[in-house]
C-alpha cells in the first residue's frame, strides 16, 4: 500500500470558534506557514519531524481536521514549516509545527534554541513500510540536539503505517527500531534520553490513541483529572471512563485502570455518533451561533454483551464516555448526580488554571481525601454518592 505524505500551504484561518458549528479545528481550506521569528506564543508546542512521505501532514488531518484516512492519498507533500493552533478548550492548548522532511532545520540558517527551547513534545514519524535507517539517523540527530537545547522536551517515535504489516512484523519492526534508536542514543552519550514507541496507523484508532497519550503528558492538571475519573467510577460502579477532545476523539485522561483497544474504540465510535447526529438533527439557533453539542447532550448505548456506553456533556469541546454494567445502570439518578458534581469539579480545576496555575500544579498531585472528596484542596471538594 502506497502513501502520500503531506499537504501542502493550505492555510488556516486560526478561528477556533468555529468548532461549536461544523465540529472541526476551524476550516480546512487554510492554514498559514510560520516563520521562525513568529512564535512568540505560551501554549506548548509540539513538533512533528520525519523524513518525506512518512505521513506527517495525513496525521495531523485524520486527528485533528476530520479528514477521511483515504482523502489524505491526496494531499501534496509538504515544502514549508507549516503551524496549526490548536485551542478550543481548556486543557487541550497547543500548537503543531509540521517539519518538511527535506528541510535541514539543524543547520546553521536556523535558530534551533528557538525551535526546541518551547517546545513540550517532539514527535518523529517513521515509516515502518520503508527501510527506516536513514530515519533513525535522522532521528538521532533530531533528539540529540534538541536535548542539548531543551531537556524537557518528551520525545515521542510513531512507527507509522502498520496497518499494512502482520502482527508479528509490527511487533518484530517496534522492537527493531526500539533496540536501535536506544544503541544510537547511548553510543552518542545520551543513554538518559527517554523515547516512547507508538505504533500507529491511520486506518485505526492507533493514531488517536498515541496522540492522547502524547498530549496528556502536555497537560500539568493529569493527576487532578485522573483523580475525578477515580472518584466517580468508584462510586457509581463505572468499569471505565474516559475523558474525551469531542473533536479529535483524543482522550485527554482516563481512570487508573488499563485502557483497553477496544473499548477506547467503541467510545471513539459512539462519539462519531452523537456529533453525527447533532449536526443534522440538533436544534440550533437561526443565526446558527449556537451548536447542537450542548450542556443537555447525552447518548446511551446498550451493548448485547450486557454494557452499557453512556456519554455525556462536560463542556462545548469535552465529553465524558463511561462502560458500566447494565446492571449497575439501573441506578442512573446516582450516576447523574455524579457526574453533576464531576463537572462542577473540572469547571474548578478550568478556573484554578486560569486563575492561579500554580495553585493547579500544586492541586494536580493532592491525594484522594476518605475516597470522597475529589482534590484534597478547599479549592475543589464535592461529594459523590454511592
Amino acid at each position: 500500500m502506497s502513501y502520500q505524505d503531506d499537504e501542502d500551504g493550505i492555510a488556516f484561518d486560526g478561528n477556533p470558534s468555529s468548532f461549536p458549528k461544523d465540529f472541526g479545528y476551524g476550516a480546512f481550506d487554510g492554514e498559514h506557514d510560520v516563520t521562525l521569528s513568529s512564535a512568540g506564543e505560551q501554549k506548548p508546542r509540539i513538533l512533528l519531524m520525519g523524513l518525506r512521505r512518512s505521513g506527517k501532514s495525513s496525521i495531523q488531518k485524520v486527528v485533528f481536521y476530520k479528514m477521511s484516512p483515504n482523502e489524505t492519498l491526496f494531499l501534496e507533500s509538504t515544502n514549508k514549516i507549516v503551524k496549526n493552533d490548536i485551542n478550543n478548550s481548556s486543557f487541550v492548548q497547543f500548537q503543531i509545527w509540521d517539519f518538511p522532511g527535506q528541510i535541514d532545520f539543524l543547520d546553521s540558517t536556523f535558530d534551533s534554541d528557538m525551535i526546541f527551547g518551547g517546545t513540550g513534545a517532539l514527535i518523529f514519524v517513521i515509516d515502518a513500510q520503508d527501510d527506516y535507517m536513514e530515519a533513525l539517523n535522522k532521528l538521532n540527530l533530531t533528539v540529540t540536539k534538541a536535548y542539548k537545547i531543551n531537556p524537557n522536551i518528551k520525545f515521542e517515535v510513531f512507527i507509522h503505517k502498520v496497518d499494512g504489516l502482520g502482527d508479528d512484523f509490527k511487533m518484530e519492526s517496534q522492537r527493531d527500531i526500539h533496540q536501535r534508536a536506544t544503541d544510537d542514543l547511548a553510543d552518542a552519550g545520551f543513554d538518559q534520553i527517554h523515547l516512547s514507541f507508538h505504533l500507529t496507523s491511520i486506518y485505526d484508532h492507533s493514531i488517536f490513541e498515541a496522540f492522547s497519550k502524547v498530549v496528556q503528558k502536555l497537560i500539568p492538571q493529569l493527576p487532578a483529572l485522573e483523580n475525578l475519573l477515580n472518584i466517580l467510577n468508584t462510586n457509581s460502579a463505572i468499569e471505565k471512563s474516559f475523558l474525551f477532545d469531542v473533536v479529535s476523539k483524543i482522550y485527554i485522561a482516563t481512570d487508573s485502570t488499563p485502557v483497553d483497544m477496544q473499548s477506547y474504540e467503541l467510545c471513539c465510535d459512539m462519539i462519531d455518533v452523537v456529533t453525527d447526529v447533532s449536526c443534522i438533527y440538533g436544534a440550533r439557533e437561526e443565526q446558527g451561533d449556537t451548536t447542537a453539542f450542548d450542556e443537555q447532550s447525552s447518548s446511551l448505548i446498550k451493548l448485547n454483551n450486557g454494557t452499557v456506553l453512556y456519554l455525556r456533556e462536560v463542556n462545548n469541546f469535552l465529553a465524558l464516555v463511561c462502560i458500566l454494567r447494565e446492571d449497575h445502570f439501573e441506578r442512573k439518578g446516582v450516576i447523574d448526580y455524579n457526574f453533576l458534581c464531576f463537572r462542577k469539579a473540572i469547571q474548578k480545576v478550568f478556573e484554578l488554571r486560569t486563575k492561579t496555575p500554580t495553585n493547579v500544579n500544586h492541586c494536580s498531585s493532592s491525594p484522594v481525601v476518605n475516597g470522597k472528596n475529589i482534590i484534597s484542596e478547599s479549592h475543589i471538594s464535592p461529594n459523590l454518592i454511592e
